[in-house]
């Protein structure tokens, strides 16, 4: 059985389900979103269209807002308006930056996180840890892509020295963004209906890798500063691409702060969680107390100081952001003043 040509056409786009629903409104994909408003690709065209407007309410939470990787349903008209989101199925995301609590979406609806970073002043398994944190609670598959393989560089040493730091199903692969033998090796993960996102520091090579799985140069690319190998924002908002694949690849720009939201498992440390369960005293500070099961495998190096003092890092931040996070709800959950203020009673405005 062959699909419809509306689903056809819509597979372009990485529609995923097997069947249209049954709405007559149109259906579209957010490619890119811009101040004046949203592109949308519907699988034949694409166009631009404006927010309906409950999407504009004050205080609105700004994950219920359209973003890129969305599909949704637009009005038929001549200026198209955006008046639904459907159900996403995986949402990356990050803490956005600045002293506020806001949770700030990267891309929905995507089958992998492809995480780029560059052999040379780039390299850093902190920082993908990192990464690979923020994925692991989205629903989509991290795929850490080591770029600039062809440059002089020890290739099978930082690819070791990464694997040591993570768990041992993790993908990792060392790439050369120019080479079109990139598009054979990612191509499991690009096939026709699936959605990837890519994401790395500035000058890791994104806008290169993007130019060369679309065979044309259309993303702008620029030298990176010599002295710490960092980019100049080439890209500047994230955008859906349709690949020749058949998949689709979410570009973004570089990100300089990548702030946990609280809500993560810190999965990726699930063998420091088993070490600490061995420990002598249930409330064992890992520091100076007797049958530290953490300290000895520090001494025996069965776990690395770079990889125990990341963890620390990231607990510590995902246990301030859970604590933000729930400060917050409360305040919107609270309970709201009835009737009129008492003279000389100020009433606090809602969040």
């Amino acid at each position: 059985m062959t699909d419809s040509p509306d689903l056809a056409r819509l597979r372009h786009i990485g529609w995923r389900d097997p069947a249209l629903p049954d709405d007559p409104r149109r259906l579209g994909r957010v490619v890119a979103q811009h101040r004046a408003g949203y592109e949308i690709h519907d699988g034949s065209v694409a166009f631009n269209a404006q927010p309906a407007g409950h999407f504009l309410k004050r205080g609105l939470d700004p994950s219920l807002r359209p973003a890129v990787g969305d599909f949704v349903f637009l009005d038929h008209a001549s200026h198209p308006v955006i008046e639904e989101v459907l159900p996403r199925r995986t949402v990356l995301t990050r803490a956005a930056a600045g002293e506020r609590y806001e949770r700030q979406i990267i891309a929905t609806n995507i089958d992998y996180v492809l995480v780029i970073t560059g052999l040379d002043g780039d390299f850093n398994p902190s920082r993908i840890e990192r990464y690979l944190t923020l994925v692991e609670g989205s629903g989509a598959r991290p795929v850490v892509l080591l770029s600039k393989a062809d440059t002089d560089v020890d290739v099978a040493g930082a690819v070791a020295a990464l694997q040591a730091r993570l768990p041992a199903d993790a993908t990792v692969h060392p790439v050369n963004a120019r080479d079109p033998s990139t598009v054979e090796l990612l191509a499991r993960y690009l096939g026709p209906g699936s959605s990837a996102v890519l994401v790395g520091s500035s000058g890791a090579g994104k806008s290169t890798l993007t130019n060369t799985l679309l065979g044309e140069e259309r993303m702008a690319t620029k030298a990176v500063r010599l002295h710490d190998s960092r980019g100049r924002h080439t890209t500047t908002h994230r955008a859906l691409l349709s690949l020749p694949s058949g998949g689709c690849l979410i570009d973004t720009p570089g990100m300089r702060e990548l702030k946990l939201t609280g809500e993560e498992n810190l999965d990726l440390f699930a063998d420091i969680e088993a070490l600490a369960a061995q420990c002598r005293f249930a409330d064992c500070g890992h520091s100076n107390e007797p049958g530290c099961a953490i300290q000895a495998a520090l001494a025996t190096g069965e776990l690395s100081s770079q990889r125990w003092r990341n963890f620390l890092k990231l607990h510590d931040e995902r246990e301030e952001q859970a604590a933000t996070l729930e400060a917050r709800l409360k305040r919107r959950a609270g309970p709201k003043p009835t009737g009129r203020p008492k003279r000389g009673e100020w009433r606090r405005p809602e969040d």
